[in-house]
């Protein structure tokens, strides 16, 4: 005999897919209203910065690395060719003016120094003799001058004499002519040989200005060349740091060849690298600072260069006071830029939270600090240490300003 089998109710039958079915639609729900409700994030405070909102001095400024780098940069070369005979100074030796770099040698200039010199000693005996025989001269014009003007006044006498003689009758009128002849002649002479005389101390006054100029010229000349020895040895034209040559023993050189480079060491500059967004706001003069070894250095901006690489522009700076002692060429260093006046503003710490919120959100905290909420906020200007809190806080709350690097899509942190 056959038993009738009962069917099962639908539920009892189904309750497996029905069971998955309710599931997998609490599933679609839970989704559905976690995309479209707040979403909510548990997280242990001890691993957060939370920095207070409050009222004080903000003072604006940049902190920067900055590189030491010479003021002035000398180029070296040399004014003399030959060849390099011994480089006294290493790449990177300090120097003082006038010391050393290196030693060149000119035989070509050697030889001509000589040839010279034994030119300038023939002009001088030369000089000598012409000078020897104008003195000799002017003593043979002086003796006949002298022995002709005795011959005068003797013949002066006896022509007197002669004319006394005549009107007494002793002479005759032709005796007393011959005599006033030769004494006329004898005047003549005499005032020739004085007159040539007279020329001839002028002649020589203006023979011995041409000689001494001759000696002089060929004097001058042959110093010149001498002194061009002395620029076969190159030295530091200034107090600095040798930053290279480029020579090597033995090398030949030409004159004017660029051979190396001194880096000024009496006055530093600071070079800084500041990014765009500063561009407006940085201008000649402004104030900065720096810490050397425990002693702070005051600066100004000397120079700007407005050409903008990588988003960011170079800046000179130069020391007000004194320069740091020891301080090498590319130390690094940090700067404070002073961009204007303490102020007092609504401020906080700065943290992370800026790169991942742009600065137009922050997590702040309930009064029971256990709960933070997504919070829109509008920031003014910043410093290495704060921001300026425009809008969106008061004074004596709390905000997150870390982490937020899991925070983009969460509206409330819960703090444990």
């Amino acid at each position: 005999m056959d038993v009738k089998i009962e069917k099962k109710p639908f539920i009892i039958r189904y309750r497996y897919y029905i069971a998955g079915i309710v599931a997998l639609a609490g599933l679609i729900i839970y989704l559905l209203v976690a995309a479209t409700g707040p979403s909510v994030q548990r997280q242990k405070k001890e691993n957060l910065r939370i920095s207070e909102v409050k009222e004080d001095k903000f003072l604006e400024y940049l902190d920067l690395e900055g590189i030491a780098r010479p003021k002035m940069t000398v180029k070296l070369n040399n004014m003399e060719a030959g060849l390099v005979e011994r480089i006294v100074s290493d790449e990177g030796s300090l120097l003082k003016k006038g010391d050393t770099i290196l030693i060149l040698t000119n035989p070509e200039l050697i030889k001509t120094i000589e040839d010279e010199h034994d030119n300038l000693e023939k002009q001088r005996i030369s000089h000598q003799e012409k000078l020897l025989q104008m003195d000799q001269k002017t003593s043979e014009l002086k003796r006949n001058s002298m022995k002709t003007v005795y011959d005068l006044n003797r013949l002066s006498k006896q022509h007197e004499l002669d004319k006394e003689e005549y009107a007494i009758g002793i002479k005759s009128k032709a005796q007393l002519d011959v005599s006033t002849e030769e004494y006329n002649y004898n005047q003549k002479n005499a005032r020739l040989l004085l007159n040539e005389l007279q020329q001839d101390s002028i002649k020589n006054i203006y023979q011995r200005d041409l000689l001494k100029s001759d000696i002089e010229r060929e004097e001058r000349k042959y110093l010149r060349n001498r002194d061009r020895l002395e620029s076969l040895v190159v030295r530091a034209p200034i107090d600095g740091q040798l930053s290279f040559l480029s020579v090597i023993p033995g090398e030949r050189v030409s004159a004017g060849t660029n051979i190396g480079e001194l880096k000024g060491m009496d006055n530093m500059k600071i070079t800084a690298s500041v990014s765009e967004y500063y561009i407006d706001r940085i201008s000649l003069g402004l104030p900065a600072s720096i810490t050397y070894k425990d002693e702070k250095y005051s600066l100004y901006i000397s120079k700007i260069n407005p050409e903008v690489k990588d988003r960011n522009f170079e800046i000179d700076l130069l020391f007000k006071d004194k320069v740091p002692d020891n301080i090498r060429i590319g130390k690094t260093c940090r700067i404070q830029i002073e961009m204007g006046q303490p102020e007092n503003a609504l401020v906080i710490n700065k943290g992370n939270f800026y790169q991942v919120t742009g600065g137009q959100w922050v997590f702040k905290l309930n009064k029971n600090g256990d709960k933070a909420i997504k919070t829109k906020i509008e920031i003014g200007r910043q410093n290495p240490l704060q921001y300026e809190i425009l809008d969106g806080l008061s004074a004596g709350e709390q905000v997150i300003i870390s982490g937020y690097d899991n925070f983009e899509n969460v509206q409330e942190l819960i703090l444990e």
